[in-house]
């Protein structure tokens, strides 16, 4: 019987033939947790009085970085020292790293047909690679810290196959906004999103990310988009050991099968409060008083540079405040090399280090109540970036950086042609 990625990914992480329904206890490659999750995974993996799995344990700061309280310190200084007692090979310090999803998928620990958790929602984003890669809790990774295994009920999988020519500003946020707008935000629950197609192989290997990154948005165990050449030069001289390209058989059983032709794809925004509450970009209009460029949804260079691209000659609108945070420490350096930096700082902007704050409505960008942020996040829930009064928008960079030119919600071909 023929099967998906994830049950081929699971089958050989377990060394069983497993199928959709089955229970299996797999072998994970890498577990990562950050400042936010990795303390209480320490506190459950020293009550298991075990050793480390040290090679396959990643630590990376960053929801506070750098600290913005004694209370973000205090967990900081519980991984540091952490990393220190147990010589934890793969721990990412303030100015070393960045959102731990960069850092994963730019240090080489993503790779095609691997199995890797993480406890952060987010890690379905190393699934654009190929890997069968999900979120789970701080007691689960303590688990993995110690056995390097974990059971999985195997899921089942949807297919989501994007063919044509995306148009001009159309990004791969586009693409997984308009799915979930589709499916909506329980529509592949605790299944396996499978996304292929000539509009999605035309992507950049940062495009195919943000879709990835956004499979848990639509409730998805992990999304999954079959490794290519973009993915075997990306991962040449970065990829920790060797990795095996794994793909879905021909005749493969999937839950559901949709099809999508991408010359229908515009620039769209996701409203408050869902992430599946889409509308194309140039209805929605509305005005906004911030607009923010970042985050493990839409932070890497490829993102800065299609904003840059518009803001280059423009300025933001007086009243809107534009925030850029690139992904990682490399995507800063090579902002600063290319110049980007320099152009938002011109038109504006306000830059910062790598760090997750504004995402998570910690600090770096929190709204006001009544406020409006058109950003290149992954949820817009209520209050998720301040108060539970403000509202957030999501959006691709491309339409982030013409709203903030425009000061309000905008279809980048309305401020570029």
């Amino acid at each position: 019987m023929s099967k998906t990625i994830a049950e081929k990914i699971l089958s050989s992480k377990s060394g069983k033939d497993v199928r959709a329904g089955d229970i299996a206890e797999a072998s994970v490659d890498y577990v990562m947790v950050n400042d936010i999750t990795g303390p209480a995974a320490f506190d459950e993996f020293e009550e298991l009085c075990a050793p480390l799995m040290r090679d396959r344990v990643v630590l990376v700061p960053d929801h506070y970085v750098p600290n913005k309280d004694v209370a973000s310190a205090k967990q900081a200084k519980r991984m540091r020292d952490f990393a220190r007692k147990h010589a934890v090979e793969h721990y990412f310090e303030v100015g070393s790293g960045g959102v731990c999803h960069q850092v994963m998928i730019e240090e080489g620990f993503a790779a095609p047909g691997r199995l890797i958790v993480g406890a952060d929602s987010h890690t379905c984003s190393y699934g654009a690679l190929g890997a069968f890669a999900t979120g789970i809790g701080s007691t689960e990774a303590a688990t993995v810290f110690a056995r390097g295994v974990l059971w999985f009920k195997v899921p089942e999988s949807m297919r989501f196959t994007v063919d044509g020519e995306l148009g001009r500003h159309v990004m791969g946020k586009d693409v997984i906004l308009t799915i979930i707008g589709d499916i909506g935000v329980e529509g592949a629950l605790y299944r396996s999103m499978e996304v292929d197609g000539t509009s999605v192989s035309a992507l950049s290997l940062s495009d195919r990310i943000t879709i990835s990154n956004m499979g848990i948005e639509a409730g998805a165990k992990a999304c999954v988009i079959p490794p290519d050449g973009k993915v075997r030069d990306y991962l040449s001289g970065r990829v920790r050991g060797s990795y095996d390209v794994v793909a879905a058989d021909a005749d493969a059983v999937y839950a559901d099968s949709r099809e999508y032709d991408g010359a229908d794809i515009v620039p769209v925004v996701a409203k408050p409060h869902l992430p599946s509450n889409v509308a194309p970009a140039s209805e929605v209009g509305v005005e906004i008083d911030q607009a923010y460029l970042g985050s493990c949804t839409n932070g890497r260079i490829e993102d800065l540079r299609v904003g840059a691209e518009i803001l280059k000659g423009r300025r933001v609108k007086d009243g809107v405040r534009m925030i850029v945070v690139p992904a990682s420490k490399k995507v800063m350096e090579q902002a600063i090399e290319d110049g980007l930096v320099k152009t938002f700082m011109d038109a504006g902007a306000f830059v910062s280090g790598p760090t997750c704050g504004a995402c998570l409505g910690g600090y770096m960008g929190v709204l006001a109540p009544g406020e409006r942020c058109v950003s290149s996040t992954n949820r817009n829930f209520v209050g998720r970036m301040g108060d539970k009064d403000s509202e957030v928008y999501l959006a691709s960079p491309a339409v982030v950086a013409a709203s903030a030119v425009a000061g309000r919600v905008a279809d980048p071909s309305e401020v570029v042609g």
